[in-house]
């Protein structure tokens, strides 16, 4: 499967957004590309008073714009996420869709990032979104894929059970920052990939030093072995690379993390709703 991690500039205005991903996406399909990501928030800044404004509800016009872009690249799409209204809450959410632009799968984030590290960066999420509460996987010609966002990745019973219900690579629309990524971003993503003997790829908007909240970007992909295959820098940029999942297999026969654990003792398992 052909791989394209798309690193977006996220400007203020939705409709120039939107109209950027899809010639981002368009591009990637030129090249080959068989599933493409966006950015989490690549339909507006990152900021609360942002979300609120460019929220929307599913079926909107970012909905409709992403499943049309989908189609009309015969490309898998997971649309890295922006603000969904859901009733009387808005939630950080991602749409994947498939070649035919129909609706695989929506991830609500389900951890919210409400961080303050002293002297550094302070963010509550929390202040706009309200949590989302499935495990979200969903079923490709190339294998099952897990998607989460950003904060999600940090919890590792969210990988594991993604794992468990058979997810051959977990694809993170992220949006980390000066402070957490330099420190944690590519731990995080090499450290999954290794916990649970799968692919992990991250996807973030280019880096903005002007911004209110600026994007530490370097989108990455890491093989099941926890190596780095592809990184983008700060600035816009699309990865290609072809994900072959057979890697998994291999991985996993020679070092069998999975199938050794003491489920006698230990159990991960996800609780009903």
């Amino acid at each position: 499967m052909k791989l394209a991690l798309l690193q977006m500039a996220v400007g203020e205005q939705k409709q120039e957004n939107l109209h950027h991903a899809w010639n981002m996406v368009k591009d990637a399909a030129q090249q080959g590309a068989q599933l493409a990501v966006l950015p989490e928030m690549f339909l507006c800044p990152y900021e609360n008073e942002s979300f609120v404004r460019s929220a929307e509800e599913a079926g909107g016009t970012a909905w409709q714009t992403l499943s049309r872009t989908a189609a009309e690249n015969h490309i898998w799409l997971v649309g890295g996420s922006f603000p969904e209204k859901g009733g009387e809450h808005l939630y950080n959410t991602c749409f994947v869709f498939d070649p035919r632009g129909r609706q695989a799968a929506r991830h609500r984030k389900m951890h919210l990032f409400d961080i303050d590290v002293e002297g550094r960066q302070s963010f509550r999420e929390s202040d706009t979104f309200s949590a989302g509460n499935d495990v979200t996987v969903f079923d490709t010609e190339f294998g099952r894929i897990g998607v989460c966002i950003c904060f999600d990745l940090r919890f590792p019973e969210l990988a594991g059970l993604m794992t468990q219900r058979g997810a051959q690579m977990l694809v993170v629309p992220a949006a980390f920052n000066m402070t957490t990524g330099p420190v944690h971003w590519e731990l995080l993503f090499r450290q999954r990939a290794v916990d649970n003997q799968l692919f992990t790829a991250g996807v973030a908007p280019a880096r903005d030093e002007a911004a209110s909240y600026v994007s530490y970007a370097n989108s990455i992909l890491c093989s099941p072995w926890g190596t780095v295959l592809a990184r983008a820098g700060s600035d816009e940029a699309c990865l290609l690379y072809d994900v072959d999942f057979s890697q998994n297999d291999a991985v996993r026969h020679q070092l069998p993390l999975l199938s050794a654990k003491r489920t006698d003792i230990y159990e991960l398992c996800e609780k009903c709703k």
